[in-house]
């Protein structure tokens, strides 16, 4: 055994011992070991008190200073105040009467527990919890006083629309869960509640829709979820890379979003909301394919736009990956199907240029990627700035210097333009990848290399699956009751059903709208 794993095994071991131990009845021992356990720690504020001046009974206040809210603080300490005046009408002498004391009087509409349990009472001074120790008892009493603070819920950065729902997820994780609370405002709407991280112990919650969620697919995700063994879960990314069905694959298998009124309309289709403290990032399952080329937007417009801009998006999905390749392809192989004026006209524009098509277009691929990781990294003001005016200068000069063709400008410029059409960055930077993969092809094989690549990526989307979920539903294997909200959205009241294998729940979701007939309409009065 080598000695990183000797050390956790001996870490772990520790822990599991720590969370069997009870509090014992004597307050020093438990205030000694709860500052052991958090290792003298200065942030950690110990306040011990008398009952009052005739008794020796003490009791403790015990906070992290960084996780809590002052004003809550303060005001508990004015309600111990008021109790303590009180307390000769309340007839309390033994420690137990003053515990429950304490929990009656201090709790109100606050959330609060009472437990025995030693990591029970680290778990919750590390959540931004006040806890009560009373001497000569044997529970302690939590109270939530944790600090709100933090982002305000403003617009999606990476998700903007026009029209439609404008409010973005945060970073906490309760405010999220309202937000999903005030959106779907049903009974059956179910949060359940996880830790995951060994030392982090990031707090994770699942939101459904009970008897519209699959029972297999939501006991699957919480089997997946509770063999994650991994130190910090800093994103939600770190649950998609840990959970996917195939872990080699670059292709998302889980669509993640910053707007509630997605995750939202995903959640009443069946799917499983995946929330993770400290990001702003929602993730929900399964996800298929489709899903990447959609926008909640689509769904704000008529149908017939919707499925217009939709059809732009797979087009443009197409040419981002076709385009370079096949450039490739027919300037180094098939120059006979090139019609012959524009292939005078290429050629009259690439002589004197040194490379051949394939490094030509890959340099200034990788040029254009360049730029835009720069910009995406640069401050915010001037990013979009250096990336739009690198790009013209060097493009400019590279012609001009006789590096590269005018063409090849064209064909880089096609390419980039149709890649910012999908809306799902994460599906974005996959294309990027297998854009690449197929340049590379055509410059061996040309057009067969590209037809053959192009199967090998179908056959390999086939074969990919979300929680056990076929990825390419419902085009493969097809499902005529979900092919309606593909490439192109049927009207509303058409689509009548939920995902079939996504949801068990066989319940109409639109019912029978009737259409206004003519002897119905009104004609508005003019006067």
């Amino acid at each position: 055994m080598t000695p990183f794993k000797r050390i956790f095994k001996n870490n772990m071991k520790t822990d599991n011992l720590s969370s069997s131990e009870n509090i014992s009845k004597d307050l020093d021992k438990n205030l000694e070991k709860i500052k052991s356990e958090f290792g003298f720690s200065s942030d950690l504020s110990i306040g011990v008190s008398t009952v009052n001046i005739q008794s020796s009974l003490c009791y403790a206040s015990i906070y992290i200073d960084n996780l809590t809210d002052k004003n809550t603080i303060n005001s508990l300490s004015e309600e111990i105040a008021e109790v303590m005046k009180a307390k000769n009408n309340s007839g309390a002498r033994t420690p137990e009467e003053y515990f429950n004391l304490f929990k009656n009087s201090l709790t109100g509409f606050r959330k609060f527990r009472e437990g025995t349990n030693l990591n029970d009472l680290i778990n919750d001074l590390l959540s931004g919890k006040t806890l009560f120790l009373v001497d000569k008892y044997h529970k302690f009493l939590s109270i939530d006083t944790f600090s709100v603070e933090g982002r305000a819920i403003s617009e999606p950065t990476t998700q903007n629309v026009i029209r439609g729902p404008k409010e973005s997820f945060v970073e906490k994780i309760s405010i999220n869960t309202s937000l999903i609370r005030k959106t779907v405002k049903n009974k059956s709407l179910r949060v359940e509640n996880l830790f995951i991280g060994n030392i982090t112990k990031t707090k994770i919650s699942l939101i459904y829709i009970d008897k519209i969620a699959k029972k297999d697919i939501l006991d699957e995700l919480k089997r997946r979820l509770n063999t994650i063994n991994i130190d910090c879960i800093f994103d939600s990314s770190y649950i998609e890379e840990l959970i996917k069905d195939d872990k080699h694959s670059i292709f998302p298998t889980f669509l993640s979003s910053e707007k509630p009124d997605t995750v939202a309309a995903d959640i009443l289709e069946g799917k499983i909301a995946i929330l993770v403290d400290g990001t702003s990032y929602v993730l929900t399952a399964p996800a298929v394919f489709v899903e990447f080329l959609q926008s909640s937007e689509d769904y704000y417009y008529p149908y017939l736009v919707a499925s217009i801009i939709r059809l732009l998006r797979y087009i443009a999905l197409f040419l981002t990956l076709i385009v370079p390749a096949g450039y490739i392809a027919l300037t180094t192989f098939h120059q006979e199907m090139i019609p012959t004026p524009l292939l005078i006209s290429i050629a009259s524009q690439r002589e004197g240029v040194p490379f051949p098509a394939f490094v030509e277009a890959l340099l200034m691929e990788g040029i254009f990627e360049i730029l835009r990781e720069a910009g995406v990294r640069m401050p915010r003001v001037i990013g979009p700035a250096i990336s739009i005016v690198g790009a013209l200068v060097l493009g400019q000069a590279a012609v001009e210097a006789g590096i590269i063709s005018a063409v090849v400008v064209i064909i880089v410029s096609i390419t980039a333009i149709s890649s910012f059409a999908i809306p799902n960055y994460t599906m974005s930077n996959t294309i990027r990848v297998i854009r690449f993969t197929l340049m590379i092809l055509a410059a061996i094989f040309g057009l067969y290399g590209v037809f053959m690549g192009l199967m090998v990526l179908t056959l390999h989307l086939c074969s990919l699956k979300s929680i056990g979920v076929p990825y390419m539903a419902p085009i493969a294997p097809l499902i005529k009751t979900g092919i309606k909200d593909t490439i192109f959205r049927f009207p509303l009241w058409n689509n009548k059903y939920r995902p079939a294998g996504i949801s068990d729940n066989k319940t109409p979701r639109a019912g029978k709208n009737k259409a206004v007939t003519a002897k119905q309409k009104r004609k508005p009065e003019f006067r």
